[in-house]
């Protein structure tokens, strides 16, 4: 309990001190960035102490973490000395960028802003502690860090709490530095450094704060559109300042929880569909068990094919589903079959299923700035960093900080999670697009836009992060095409149909309400353009790979049952054109943000001075400036990109097909749907008048009904109706006493020694087990600890080399030269014997009792140290 409040006093005093930054940042959000500020200062905090560590000026210590905190709380003085002098902006003074007015021109000081917006300030913080309290409760009922990707996680926390200096050390392969995205694990160290807690504890907290940060996230990106969308309504809004004391947007305040809502605890519908499973719905004579197995495969499950809920349900029937660890098959939806009907696991990944599941993945870590990066693309495109930037061949038409700032985020989201800087950089320099193109129109300048920012913005990306990227390698290894893989229109609704749903009635909503009709022409022929591009793609790579590779291409059409190309090409494109409801699904995604973006003017919209919130809205960008519903177009269509890509072409790694693309992508694309279901829910639940607005009242609370079943039912699951058997605990290795008391006393005493490289038993599945604990929770380099996840991090097993086979011979040769040879060549300290060692080597241990000083002894458990 000390720790959790330690740990919220730490961020809340974070989040204020980095506030005056973020109003000068955002100075085109209405909430001027509070809701964003607690993950701003911990990416700058962070930044800035891993630079100065990694360059030699700091140490990894507290005076280290100290003096990083510092030069933020200078900046910080900075930005408020600066706020507190600005001058408003004249309204006849031009802006190379188009500024959206009422957001943009009348300054106000923030102590001015702060006085205005104390309902807004109340329920983010009241908001932030509730979802802090929330997923730590969770985690407190579940907290053990094993299985699946955990301990490698906790590894890297007490690897870098360990490491004397940066880069921070390998914990599971002695002598070298981490190479993995490994910044989010830096941000965690920082907290449990600063506030003395465990990295086991850290852990937990972690997680929950990355929970809570999301959460205002979301909503205060929520509360920015709808802000933004109903000044861009409201000329009157922007004909001169408003009183300091009033706030227009408190109507928005109770509506924006949708934010948080539709982005964490709205989850995929396969949760529902297995309470449909279990109560027996749409199987066969569900009321004779025994007729079960006799029934043909041709009903509604065996047709939808998710893994699990092909077979009949258990008996008796029920409304809870009971099979052993069913909320784990929300994650594997989508379901892949090569032509000769050989299946292949794909991760499907949502938001709530990562928080209940407890990983500290990257891909979570990176949330709240994933979230950071759709509020700065935002700003960017109400105008909020007007100005120039002078780079020699070319003036750019945005301000140096805004640039900086851009290039500092999109650095950092490669750092935390390499796959998040596509949907970083993809949103702001589309943002950028759509302002240029309000002022200059749709026209080949466009493109050149692309380029003249994507350029120096990614070459300052990398540059700002360049001690990282020295030292890091990868699995990754190019572009493959996807041939024979089609995505489902039934497994693509059962993933996002809780999202889709609401964004297509956002979108009829647009259509049906546009006095001028959008640019359909254009924008189905750009979908269609896209997708036909990328199946040609495709096939041309395989073309490709068929003359490089001749032999290998051969073995391939047998493995698929095809005696030559030209009939794996029929059959390919006959699964595609069978499975189509999936590209088509996409298709329309894509055509209808392009139809409304395109359009080369517009008129003003139906009822549009009748009512606050018009019964339509959209699309052009308007004379009042960008409008915000062509962001949340560019939301929902880059989500769509994301989605459709993986349908074509996959990224190459050690897997072997789309498994880890449709993962990535796929959790990238939930993050904007998400906001745009939100917002298409929020604005239609305000605009829709009578029958209407009950008619999609219902049929919201409908889906919302079947989308919150998952996260209701799995979180009792998962947590025992939070009845843990140890009680509640934050501490992810309070495990250890129960199923290894030995090892988890020697851990202890491991956590308090002089630093020093540990060997301990592995074995090649060593992956997903409890090998390498020892290095796991005591942070100490072991000579190497999960030997496939060291191949995945850095493309290959050369870095390894002899070390498995020689820890072995440690362990079991009994000639002392051997053994010494070994020791000094790895630099090893410490030589770990316990239960695992024992269990999986002959262990020759006389050798190490005549030569090394047994420095620990409990038990089964020996520690000796070399000299």
């Amino acid at each position: 309990m000390l720790s959790f409040f330690s740990w919220y006093l730490a961020i809340s005093f974070l989040g204020l001190l980095t506030f005056p930054l973020a109003f000068r940042l955002f100075p085109a959000l209405a909430d001027r960035g509070y809701s964003l500020a607690r993950a701003l200062g911990l990416l700058l905090w962070g930044y800035i102490f891993w630079l100065l560590a990694s360059l030699g000026m700091a140490s990894n210590n507290l005076g280290g973490l100290i003096l990083a905190l510092l030069i933020l709380a200078g900046l910080s003085a900075w930005a408020f000395w600066k706020t507190a002098h600005v001058q408003p902006i004249a309204d006849n003074q031009p802006s190379p960028v188009t500024r959206h007015s009422s957001l943009v021109t009348h300054h106000s000081s923030l102590v001015t802003w702060l006085k205005s917006n104390l309902r807004l300030i109340f329920i983010t913080e009241a908001l932030f502690l509730l979802a802090f309290a929330f997923l730590a409760l969770v985690r407190a009922a579940n907290p053990e860090i094993s299985g699946t990707e955990k301990p490698m996680e906790l590894a890297f926390i007490n690897a870098i709490l360990r490491s004397p200096s940066f880069p921070p050390h390998d914990p599971w392969l002695s002598g070298y530095a981490i190479s993995y995205y490994y910044f989010g694990y830096v941000l965690t160290a920082m907290l449990a450094k600063l506030t003395a807690t465990a990295g086991s504890v850290a852990f937990n907290l972690m997680l929950a704060l990355v929970f809570a940060l999301s959460a205002v996230g979301a909503y205060g990106i929520l509360y920015n559109l709808l802000a933004a969308f109903r000044a861009s309504r409201n000329p009157a809004l922007d004909e001169g300042p408003q009183p300091a004391t009033r706030n227009t947007h408190h109507a928005f305040l109770g509506i924006s929880f949708l934010g948080p809502l539709f982005l964490l605890l709205v989850s995929n519908l396969e949760g529902f569909l297995e309470v449909l499973h279990r109560r027996g719905l749409f199987w066969p004579s569900a009321s004779q068990p025994s007729t079960f197995d006799l029934q043909p495969s041709t009903n509604f499950w065996t047709w939808l094919d998710i893994k699990d809920l092909t077979h009949p349900p258990s008996q008796p029937l029920g409304w809870s589903p009971d099979r052993y660890l069913w909320w784990w098959r929300a994650s594997r939806v989508v379901q892949d079959y090569d032509l000769s009907g050989v299946w292949r696991e794909i991760i499907d990944e949502f938001p709530f299923f990562s928080y209940l599941l407890g990983d500290l993945h990257p891909h979570v870590l990176a949330m709240p700035f994933g979230l950071l990066a759709v509020a700065a693309a935002f700003n960017l495109f109400l105008g909020g960093w007007r100005g120039e930037t002078n780079l020699g061949l070319h003036r750019l038409p945005i301000s140096r900080s805004g640039l900086l700032f851009s290039a500092l985020l999109l650095g950092g989201l490669a750092f935390l999670n390499t796959w998040d800087i596509l949907i970083g950089f993809a949103l702001i320099v589309g943002a950028y697009i759509l302002a240029r193109a309000h002022d200059g129109g749709w026209n080949w300048a466009r493109l050149e836009d692309v380029f003249l920012l994507g350029l120096p913005l990614g070459l300052l990306a990398i540059l700002l992060y360049l001690p990282f990227y020295v030292g890091f390698s990868s699995q990754a290894g190019g572009v493959l095409p996807n041939l024979i893989y089609p995505t489902r229109g039934a497994h693509l609704w059962v993933m996002f149909g809780s999202l889709l749903l609401p964004i297509f009635a956002l979108l009829f909503y647009f259509w049906r309400g546009e006095k001028r009709p959008a640019n359909w022409v254009l924008g189905i022929g750009l979908a269609f353009g896209l997708v036909f591009f990328l199946w040609l793609f495709s096939w041309a790579m395989a073309w490709f790979a068929e003359l490089r590779l001749p032999e290998f291409a051969a073995s391939f059409l047998q493995s698929q049952g095809a005696t030559d190309a030209l009939g794996f090409f029929a059959s390919a494109n006959l699964k595609r054109l069978s499975s189509a409801g999936g590209l088509l699904t996409l298709l329309a995604l894509l055509a209808f943000p392009l139809a409304f973006l395109l359009k080369a003017e517009g008129g003003r919209m139906k009822d549009e001075a009748k009512e606050p919130f018009p019964s339509s809205f959209i699309l052009h960008l308007s004379s009042f400036g960008p409008h915000p519903s062509s962001f949340v177009l560019l939301l929902i269509l880059l989500a769509a990109l994301l989605v459709l890509a993986p349908e074509f072409i996959y990224l190459r790694d050690q897997f072997g097909w789309r498994m880890n693309t449709i993962f990535k992508f796929y959790y990238q694309a939930w993050l904007m749907w998400s906001l745009a279901a939100a917002f298409g829910a929020a604005v239609m639940l305000q605009s829709l008048r009578r029958v209407w607005n009950w008619l999609y009242s219902i049929g919201l609370i409908i889906l919302l009904f079947a989308a919150l079943t998952y996260p209701t039912l799995s979180l009792l699951a998962k947590t025992n109706n939070f009845r843990p058997p140890s009680g509640l605990t934050l501490d992810g290795a309070a495990h250890l006493d129960r199923h290894y008391p030995e090892d988890a006393k020697a851990i202890r005493w491991l956590q308090t020694a002089p630093y020093g490289v540990i060997v301990e038993a592995t074995t090649p599945t060593a992956s997903y087990s409890d090998y390498a604990h020892i290095s796991t929770y005591t942070g100490l380099p072991a000579v190497l600890g999960w030997p496939m996840h060291q191949s995945q991090w850095r493309g290959g097993y050369a870095e390894q080399g002899t070390r498995m086979a020689d820890i072995q011979r440690l362990y079991e040769t009994s000639d002392w030269n051997t053994a010494q040879a070994i020791l000094s060549q790895y630099n090893a300290r410490y030589v770990y014997v316990g239960t695992l060692e024992r269990n999986t080597y002959r262990i020759n241990e006389t050798k190490f009792q005549r030569f090394l000083r047994p420095v620990y002894q409990l038990g089964n458990v020996t520690i000796y140290e070399a000299p």
